[in-house]
């Protein structure tokens, strides 16, 4: 892989928080937020800050970094195993543009197939969240 583990377990991590958002109640609230016990952090407005430093972050990668993140994805769907790495891959490359990060946040439990296509691959995230969480 191209791609650290590190940088796939940020992508998790926030991909985790992107996921839990909730559609919005109160579009225009009038009220300072710690008024509101913070609710409208749960929610996913339009300028939302986690969806904007997640495709901000995948954005940056490497184009092999990029098609990593995709292959891996795909890799933890459970349709695939670890032997399918190279054909998931080349298929990740003829389909790579400069959407992946539109592509990766529209997929419903990214971070789920993230962490068991790194499992696939023999990697895991438990001492990134040790250090980091």
């Amino acid at each position: 892989m191209e791609i650290s583990t590190e940088k796939v377990c940020f992508t998790i991590i926030k991909a985790r928080e992107f996921d839990v958002k909730d559609a919005v109640t109160d579009p225009d609230p009038g009220s300072n937020a710690s008024d509101d016990a913070m609710y409208s952090v749960l929610e996913s407005h339009r300028d939302d800050a986690v969806e904007e430093e997640l495709t901000s972050f995948i954005s940056s990668l490497s184009v092999d970094e990029q098609i990593d993140l995709v292959t891996l994805a795909w890799l933890g769907r459970e349709d695939y195993d670890r032997s399918d790495w190279d054909d998931l891959r080349s298929q990740a490359t003829d389909a790579h543009n400069e959407r992946t990060a539109q592509y990766l946040l529209g997929m419903p439990m990214l971070a789920d197939h993230l962490e068991e296509g790194l499992a696939q691959m023999g990697h895991s995230c438990e001492e990134f969240e040790y250090n980091r969480l």
